[in-house]
């Protein structure tokens, strides 16, 4: 649309007043016209990514600290593996270069033993990114990624790896397994938290400090000196499990999450109002933070509202294209949106971003794609006799009371429905940075009382909800009077009389409610372990427990399905 020049900003060209109404789409095309205008040119560019480079990054050093200056060695840090569309025998390797390496050849050596035996050569993805500051410059960032898709594996098994370069780097020897077939075998464990970030300032550009682009604005009754996301990281990698799932609002690289046109906003500076702060250097701190469990146990990331990247197409998800290897088996044109089946457990990644009431920018991008493939997949994988669980993680929550966010009617509409249709057993959320967890629920209303250490049958009783927010990022309140509620600190009513739900016109609805459960204010993750059947002897059945930063249990709930000897699977 035409926009009158004399009403730009300075340092975006997009008008105040329409800058809050752009979808991401529309967004990118302001900023590459933007960029027409204000062209930088390549060795300012490089330059601008290269700034004042920190200590060289030399084999797993904190990638926080990576050296761009091209005269520096060239090293990989930041591993993170993941699964192919078929995790029984496709795993996918990552990893960030800490520089160009122009003609330089980066490989992963790889084997079924620590011996290795076979190498690949990586594909290198360059992205560039060029964010509009507050004081009307250009903040120039060049990344490197490399990738290798590694097929034709035996299901349940090691695979060993390394990272190597022509010019002398050689990383450790690692490995990471490939999944259980599809079908009952053997238990298994995953483990999900939402809402992460990262605990240490980046370097780049020179002068931020803490608070600037990291998890350090803690509540007042934190302790400042703890590094939350950390603690998470750690008791993840603890509990050793087969893979992770991550429902979105990754590094916060976009603290703002609004879903605004993106600027850089230097230590002390905020961007005007309309504005979303951007600095692509988050994710260097990101890898290196996850690298502990992720270059061991597949994670399998869905986007939020701070995942959209309005500097990448399409739809503001180019940036984690070029980042993240994810199966590729959804809807054309929604990269955070797959499906993987491990053992008798089938997961499905979605992208709430696409109906969301509260945060439009990527609403309907989609064009009813996604939710059509939802359907389908659900209805698939629920007429399957080898998958016993359906299990569904997005970031914004169809059931929390948290005063932040709370319910988004969006998916509400979109998706419950087909929830309750298909028997999924639980959907796991962002979103609020709390945990909560509901009672069985199905048609909008709880079915029963689901307390700690109980036993919930999904065909009869319906979903449960999970909001798993505290994954590092400074945690939200309740609402107003809202008492938390988890082991040794229990509330007999639970009920919330002042909740609400966002509509479709953008609005807060007030609601009573009655299906919250569990209420715990503070840093978690889940841990589930699947126990799979006999056919007609011994029903499978799948252990959810929350567990807070410091590796203590505060709840558990076993969901359990019957083993039919044939036909459709029922309850117990």
């Amino acid at each position: 649309m035409p926009i009158n020049p004399a009403g730009e900003t300075v340092a975006t060209g997009v008008p105040e007043n329409l800058a809050a109404n752009m979808t991401i789409a529309e967004q990118y095309d302001w900023h590459r016209s933007f960029l027409r205008r204000h062209p930088v040119s390549r060795r300012n560019f490089l330059a601008g990514s290269a700034a004042a480079a920190a200590v060289v990054a030399v084999g797993n050093t904190s990638w926080s600290q990576i050296a761009y200056a091209q005269d520096a060695p060239l090293a990989v840090g930041g591993r993170h593996t993941s699964f192919g569309v078929d995790p029984s025998s496709q795993l996918r390797f990552s990893a960030q270069l800490s520089r160009n390496p122009g003609a330089t050849g980066v490989f992963l050596d790889h084997g079924p033993t620590p011996a290795l035996g076979a190498t690949t050569a990586a594909e290198v993805r360059n992205l560039l990114s060029q964010v509009p500051q507050t004081d009307g410059g250009i903040l120039s960032a060049e990344q490197f990624y490399v990738h290798v898709p590694v097929d034709r594996l035996a299901a349940k098994t090691p695979h060993f790896y390394r990272w190597r370069t022509v010019d002398g780097y050689v990383g450790d020897v690692q490995s990471v397994w490939t999944a259980l077939p599809a079908g009952r075998s053997v238990p298994f464990r995953f483990t999900m938290m939402g809402d992460q970030g990262v605990d240490e300032t980046p370097t780049q550009p020179p002068g931020l400090k803490p608070g600037d682009y990291d998890d350090l604005y803690y509540k007042a009754d934190n302790d400042p000196t703890v590094r939350h996301s950390a603690n998470i990281v750690k008791q993840i990698a603890a509990a050793k499990p087969d893979f992770h799932v991550l429902a979105g609002d990754i590094a916060y690289a976009d603290p703002s999450g609004a879903g605004l046109p993106p600027q850089f906003a230097p230590s002390g500076k905020t961007p005007p109002s309309g504005f979303d702060k951007y600095n692509p250097y988050v994710w260097d701190g990101y890898f290196a933070a996850i690298e502990t469990g992720a270059m061991s146990a597949p994670w399998l990331f869905a986007t939020g509202n701070h995942d959209m990247e309005a500097l990448y197409s399409p739809d503001g998800y180019g940036g984690h294209a070029a980042r993240l290897d994810q199966p590729e088996n959804g809807p054309t044109g929604c990269p955070s949106v797959y499906s993987v089946v491990y053992g008798n457990v089938a997961v499905l990644s979605l992208d709430a971003n696409d109906i969301s009431y509260e945060i439009k920018a990527n609403t309907g991008y989609s064009g009813g794609a996604q939710t059509s493939w939802v359907e389908k997949a659900l209805m698939d994988f629920r007429a399957d006799p080898e998958i016993d669980f359906i299990v569904c993680f997005f970031h914004h929550c169809a059931y929390s009371t948290t005063d932040s966010h709370a319910s988004d009617g969006g998916v509400r509409d979109a998706w419950v429905p087909l929830f309750d249709r298909y028997q999924v057993d639980v959907v796991l959320q962002g979103h609020n940075h709390v945990f909560e967890r509901t009672d069985p629920v199905r048609g909008g209303t709880p079915t029963r009382v689901a307390a700690d250490q109980s036993v919930v049958y999904p065909a009869t009783d319906g979903t449960v909800y999970y909001t798993v927010g505290g994954g590092g990022r400074p945690r939200y309140g309740f609402q107003p009077q809202e008492l938390e509620s988890y082991r040794g600190n229990v509330v007999e009513d639970t009920a919330v009389s002042n909740s609400y739900v966002w509509t479709p016109e953008g609005q807060k609805s007030a609601e009573s409610i009655h299906w919250s459960r569990v209420r715990f204010r503070n840093y978690s993750f889940i841990r589930v372990d699947v126990v799979p059947g006999i056919a007609g002897i011994v029903p499978s059945e799948m252990h959810i427990a929350a567990i807070d930063e410091y590796g203590r249990e505060f709840d558990r709930v076993t969901y359990r399905r019957d083993v039919p000897l044939g036909g459709r699977f029922g309850s117990s």
